[in-house]
């Protein structure tokens, strides 16, 4: 389970993002950030994200149209 959740179902491309990098600028090193997304765009938005940033993905699912990534907030 996540410390926080990002809720972005409804956002389009870029918002997903946007939101995420804002949001983990706000949680601890070391904690887990859930996002929701319902955007296509961000499953290979956020992969590309983390390795650009150099934060991990712990966790990438798919359920109903609602994409959800559990990122760890390394630096």
């Amino acid at each position: 389970m996540a410390s926080h959740t990002l809720d972005a179902r409804g956002s389009a491309c870029p918002m997903p993002i946007v939101k995420t990098s804002k949001a983990i600028k706000t949680i601890p090193v070391g904690d887990t950030l859930e996002i929701l997304a319902t955007d296509r765009g961000s499953l290979s938005d956020v992969p590309a994200w983390c390795t650009f940033t150099g934060n991990q993905l712990v966790e990438q699912t798919e359920d109903a149209g609602v994409f959800r990534f559990v990122v760890r907030k390394v630096a």
